[in-house]
């Protein structure tokens, strides 16, 4: 017996089968991510087609762009409580049927309010797929693995970010550098919204291929089909009684997860629920979505040319690939809070510098223009700030909150964190136009503060989790 155990963890033949598969649903469930990270940031290559079709302020045209961020909160409060009713992969179609009928409504608005709607639509489904692809992926992953599986999460995000700018440059182009010009009958900035109607289509038709969480399954018991999960992900040698005996031992003692467990005495939350609302909220005060929703108005009004502008943004999610990249190759090595430390502080240094350069913008209108030295301090700082956070806050922030709270509370106190990020991030989002108006400079120097802020956080607060079994997690 223990020769079969050592060689199902330590065999390099016996172990690549069931590593293959799990590597397979954790990339389908990661899908949900992907869409993601496209819904988020089609937008940007719309903005200015939005903004001349419709005439609307800056004001309004913020509360479009960010509109969706509360339809976000909205899909991760909900899909905890409807992942553990209906089960995750379920909730998992119902996002891609969302993200679906949001491209399709948003493709052929009437008015900039039915816009709004379908926007608030497919940010529901962001919602949704934010909470339930971390848990499930987290729920199949043998713990060796779990850091690098979970990864694939933001791995999916930023090439469903990188993805949305190349097809937005690819239509533009075709339209002529206009994202009002003529294309398939509508204006290009339409069908860039519209053509995420296809990847949603393909997410909703793969989920039908990957299994039921096991945790869910012993919940429901139906341990049979949970012991058969088991023994597809965590492959030859585990003992199969013992995993699903340590399941549901932890589930006998627990009543289903609701808003009650997340409450903890005078300080009204548990404190390990406000470290992953902390963990949100920094993810996202420290700006890092002005870049992947504005970066082409943002460099326009700095005086970079429009055909430049797209071709920055999509530089920028190169950046954020190769960060995540290298995220997923140490974080199951280093662990979790290094890398976050080190983002904190590599983005500290990045903002600050990005939060400089902006502070020599000059001229008015149309005549905007940055010296050519601080013109390239900001590409530079911009890079680098996505860079830093790729490689740490972006992948490591949803490592953690699939992985942190204890079972009993993981549902409940995740949608909680995730939605306390959308709420960030919208608020982020609505400000940045009337902000970067106001003082472009003085917005960088916001974000510079709050990645600096992180840092103490971070060393007081943020717990390690690197190496142990969610059962292990309270």
């Amino acid at each position: 017996m223990s020769t079969t155990a050592t060689s199902g963890r330590g065999g390099r033949g016996t172990r690549a089968p069931h590593l293959r598969y799990v590597i397979y649903i954790a990339a389908t469930a990661a899908l949900g991510g992907f869409l993601f990270g496209y819904d988020s940031s089609v937008i940007n290559g719309a903005v200015e087609g939005i903004r001349g079709r419709f005439d609307v302020s800056s004001g309004t045209l913020g509360t479009v762009v960010a509109i969706a961020l509360l339809g976000a909160a909205l899909g991760a409060v909900a899909a905890g409580r409807l992942a553990d009713r209906l089960g995750r992969i379920r909730v998992m179609r119902i996002a891609a049927a969302l993200f679906m009928v949001s491209a399709i409504g948003s493709m052929l608005p009437f008015t900039v309010w039915d816009l709004a709607f379908w926007r608030t639509v497919g940010g529901v489904a962001i919602g949704m797929a934010s909470v339930i692809a971390p848990a499930y992926i987290a729920e199949v992953s043998p713990s060796e693995y779990r850091g690098r599986l979970a990864s694939f999460q933001q791995a999916a995000i930023v090439l469903g970010i990188a993805l949305s700018q190349l097809v937005n440059w690819g239509l533009v182009t075709l339209a002529d550098g206009d994202q009002r010009g003529d294309l398939l009958g509508l204006e290009a900035w339409q069908v860039m919204l519209g053509v995420e109607a296809l990847p949603a289509l393909v997410y909703g038709l793969m989920t039908f291929g990957i299994p039921e969480s096991p945790r869910h399954l012993v919940a429901r018991g139906r341990t049979d089909e949970a012991r058969r999960v088991l023994a597809d992900v965590e492959g030859p040698g585990t003992d199969l009684d013992a995993r699903i005996a340590e399941i549901h031992d932890r589930i006998a003692g627990e009543r289903r997860s609701s808003w009650r467990d997340l409450v903890g005495g005078r300080a009204g939350l548990l404190p390990i629920v406000y470290v992953g609302i902390g963990l949100s909220v920094f993810q996202q005060l420290v700006g890092i979505n002005v870049i992947f929703y504005y970066s082409n108005s943002l460099w326009q009004s700095v005086g970079i040319d429009p055909d430049d502008s797209f071709f920055y943004s999509f530089t920028t999610s190169i950046i954020n690939i190769v960060g995540t990249v290298i995220a997923m190759l140490l974080v199951d090595r280093i662990g979790r809070r290094a890398l976050l430390l080190i983002g904190s502080v590599g983005m500290t240094l990045m903002l600050g510098l990005t939060a400089w350069a902006f502070s020599y913008t000059r001229g008015t209108g149309e005549d905007i223009r940055l010296p050519d030295a601080q013109g390239t301090a900001a590409l530079v700082g911009a890079h680098g700030f996505v860079l830093f956070f790729a490689l740490s806050w972006g992948v490591v922030v949803w490592v953690l909150l699939g992985e942190m709270f204890p079972n009993r509370l993981r549902a409940a106190a995740l949608g909680v964190a995730a939605s306390a990020q959308w709420i960030a991030n919208w608020a982020i989002s609505q400000s940045f136009p009337t902000l970067s108006e106001w003082n472009l400079s003085g917005a960088y120097v916001m974000y510079t503060v709050f990645a600096l802020l992180s840092i103490p956080f971070l060393l007081a607060f943020v717990p390690e989790t690197k190496g142990k079994s969610l059962e292990e997690m309270g």
